[in-house]
């Protein structure tokens, strides 16, 4: 039987990603003690690996096909085939992005206004070819962590630090001067194992799957039944992802009407419909939508 080995990002995403997979129809077990999370699915062999080095394990054939972020892909050069994207959105409203930051009394304006500085980053590599494309020459030195402390003690004139709001760079007294990176999360393989047929249909397979259940966060089903004579108020009040579904109750002059719609408006919408004369209405939790 062939089996795809498939690597899951250890950190930040472990739990969301787990979540993910459950939601489009796989169950994951980890344990803080093994880097091998189970699965119900003897076709796959799930692996824990950081995101930093996925791309490379990928690339490498360590692993057919696993999830890291845009970011460390350029990081590492990896040659691999983007599958999709993935957004996480409930990990993060917002998009995370990689940003040159100064110190807030710092002169310096522009990516320019830094030749000859020193800058600390966990992106090395991706930062050295930012500053060379512009022609800058500037110390890039790798940061292990707390980057934002080494700029504000003098250990470095600026920083390249990952970010989604802002706030923790504000708070240390830090301006962001330019925005290297908007980076996601992405479903990679391995070239090799993209180009054997069963390895890429398990992939794709995995793909759709996880879109789905990315595409039914925050939509829940809605369903109820309607005089006939009010359909058309009705269908004015629901916000649907696609036209709704409308049916004859039997030997009846009612209908039966099915929406999927944002969870974020259900509460106020329910009271509405119970006035436009809706009766029996259901409102379920969604896994995936195709």
């Amino acid at each position: 039987m062939s089996i795809l080995k498939f690597g899951i990002p250890k950190g930040s995403l472990e739990t969301a990603t787990v979540e993910l997979f459950r939601r489009a129809g796989w169950r994951v077990r980890t344990s803080s003690r093994n880097y091998f999370p189970s699965v119900d699915d003897p076709e796959l062999r799930l692996s824990l690996a950081r995101a930093q080095e996925m791309s490379r394990y990928v690339a490498d054939g360590v692993f057919d096909a696993g999830l890291t972020g845009l970011d460390w892909i350029l990081e590492n050069n990896s040659e691999v085939v983007e599958v999709c994207d993935l957004v996480y959105s409930k990990v993060s409203t917002n998009p995370a992005r990689w940003v040159l930051a100064v110190p807030g009394d710092s002169p310096a304006r522009c990516a320019e206004d830094l030749a000859g500085k020193k800058i600390s980053t966990e992106l090395v590599g991706f930062t050295k070819r930012y500053f060379a494309e512009r022609g800058v020459a500037v110390e890039v030195e790798f940061s292990w962590g707390a980057t934002e402390a080494k700029v504000v003690e003098g250990l470095c004139d600026a920083i390249v630090e990952v970010t989604e709001t802002g706030s923790t760079i504000k708070a240390h007294g830090l301006r962001i001067i330019d925005t290297l990176l908007v980076t996601n999360t992405k479903l990679i393989a391995n070239p090799t194992a993209w180009a054997d047929p069963w390895r890429r249909e398990k992939i794709e397979h995995l793909a759709l799957l996880l879109q789905g259940a990315l595409k039914a966060e925050g939509m829940v089903g809605l369903k109820m039944n309607m005089p006939g004579d009010r359909i058309e108020e009705v269908m004015e009040l629901l916000p649907s992802l696609q036209a709704p579904t409308v049916a004859h109750l039997y030997n009846s002059d009612w209908l039966s009407v099915e929406a999927v719609i944002q969870e974020s408006v259900v509460r106020d919408l329910i009271p509405r419909l119970l006035k436009e004369g809706a009766t029996g209405i259901v409102e379920y939790p969604l896994n995936k939508i195709i």
